[in-house]
């Protein structure tokens, strides 16, 4: 039997915020190789930086026990101020990927009115505190959203006494489209694949967190993430022009040489 058609055990996670990181490459392989951006590297660092192709946006994966291991800087624009996106090591990737994605995605126009709350409030968050916060309806999300800069602090947690999960931070000036990506990404319920123990789960509270385990075919596991880059790719792909056909030229009638150009009368 081929080692591909082997089974191979996935757990199938919801909610998506419970989920745990995942693996990166879900976010940093269709970049590179889907959206052009290029990357250093260095064997002797723990960590990824890749930069887009207009060289303004910059995304650095360093593994920091203290702080964000997923940082997006943005330089300014002529119409934006510089700005930076943030997401601690076990935000389901994803959801990041919904960022990057809206991020790098050529048919998208900025200028479009967006509003991130929008998703929130239509999954059924509510209101905690102030309008300016909002609350999953499991109780363990948290969004807040400074009223004066615009600043953004989404964390996922079970308890107070425990620490967060995970935590994401938007600055000032982050286009909120892509933020809207986030928000919606976050709310969807769709569960989200994981392989390995369910014991790495930030819980296995079946009121929190259900999983159920499937065999799913290796190949297929393989091929998730080529399908990705796949069809991230297709959305920088040049339509092909359609093909010229040239006109039909006027054939005009010509008189055949035996043909008198006027009617001949017998007299």
């Amino acid at each position: 039997m081929h080692e591909h058609s082997e089974p191979v055990d996935i757990d199938f996670i919801a909610p998506r915020h419970l989920a745990g990181g995942g693996d990166p490459a879900w976010i940093t392989v269709p970049l590179h190789r889907a959206c052009g951006w290029s990357h250093g590297h260095d064997p002797l660092m723990p960590r990824v930086i890749l930069s887009s192709p207009d060289q303004r946006a910059l995304l650095r994966l360093e593994p920091d026990p203290d702080g964000q291991w997923w940082t997006l800087q943005h330089a300014p624009t002529e119409d934006r101020p510089a700005w930076y996106a943030s997401f601690s090591a076990r935000t389901p990737v994803e959801i990041i990927a919904s960022f990057t994605d809206a991020l790098t995605d050529p048919t998208t126009d900025p200028a479009k009115p967006h509003d991130p709350l929008a998703p929130l409030l239509g999954a059924g968050w509510s209101p905690a505190y102030n309008l300016h916060r909002l609350t999953s309806p499991d109780g363990t999300v948290r969004v807040d959203v400074h009223g004066t800069t615009g600043t953004w602090w989404i964390g996922a947690g079970l308890d107070a006494a425990r620490p967060l999960v995970w935590q994401a931070r938007f600055g000032e000036h982050t286009p909120e489209h892509l933020i809207a990506a986030f928000t919606a990404a976050l709310t969807d319920p769709h569960p989200v694949a994981r392989t390995g123990t369910v014991l790495s789960l930030p819980t296995l509270d079946p009121d929190l967190v259900t999983h159920t385990r499937q065999e799913v075919p290796a190949q297929q596991v393989a091929s998730a993430l080529e399908d990705r880059v796949r069809q991230l790719a297709a959305r920088h792909a040049t339509p092909a022009a359609p093909p010229v056909i040239p006109p039909t030229p006027v054939r005009r009638s010509r008189p055949h040489p035996l043909t008198p150009l006027s009617p001949h009368r017998s007299t």
